[in-house]
């Protein structure tokens, strides 16, 4: 399918892909949505501690970059697990503007380990931080009682309902810890009643800049 590098409406890069007039994030901003949905709504909740994310959908980078930089601050110890079918090419990597906009140019490197490490393979990013790269369908996660807060960034209901069924929350239910933690940006009816039915607890809180809604599940 034909993508190209868009700019969002904060300034910060996405990918779009033409053929189903979707992004890889929110066109009102790559940044504010991230920062919104997966760090105030979910990181927020975790302090001074060693906690296990797994995200569902390792993209561009951004969520992980933002993660990184976030855990720095606040003295987290993280393990962090990407999951993702289909890697963004280096020369899409290389057009990301995150670095810059985030103001991190002092982290550049870390932000290209990322994206230039192994498959399959945990690295060192800091003393402190942990990263897995898993090319992976998410249907084919098996992880039991293994995470702490599951950032879920896959593409929408509209363009791919199957990232959506409750075949999929319950493999999400399964790899977090007891009261784990599932963001999304997601608040269509039919997600939260495929949480609910494999024992989520859901709440609806705001959304991020030009979304009104989004979901934040809690494991039973």
């Amino acid at each position: 399918m034909e993508r190209e590098i868009i700019k969002t409406h904060d300034g910060s890069t996405t990918i779009h892909i033409k053929e189903w007039d979707e992004c890889y994030h929110s066109k009102f901003g790559a940044i504010q949505e991230a920062n919104h949905v997966f760090i105030k709504n979910g990181l927020n909740l975790f302090q001074n501690k060693k906690i296990s994310i797994l995200e569902i959908g390792f993209g561009t980078g951004l969520n992980a970059f933002i993660t990184f930089l976030e855990s720095k601050k606040r003295s987290l110890a993280l393990n962090y697990v990407g999951v993702e079918a289909y890697p963004i090419s280096l020369a899409e990597v290389n057009a990301m503007n995150y670095v810059s906009e985030l103001n991190a140019e002092n982290e550049t490197i870390i932000f290209e380990k990322m994206h230039n490490s192994n498959w399959e393979e945990k690295i060192d990013l800091s003393e402190s931080f942990t990263l897995t790269k898993r090319k992976q369908f998410f249907a084919d996660i098996v992880d039991l009682d293994c995470f702490d807060l599951i950032y879920f960034d896959a593409f929408g209901y509209r363009v791919q309902p199957e990232l959506w069924s409750t075949a999929l929350f319950k493999k999400m239910y399964d790899a977090l810890k007891p009261n784990g933690i599932l963001v999304t940006y997601a608040a269509r009816g039919v997600v939260k009643r495929s949480m609910i039915e494999v024992g989520f607890t859901v709440e609806k809180l705001a959304g991020p800049p030009g979304k009104r809604e989004m979901f934040r599940a809690r494991k039973n």
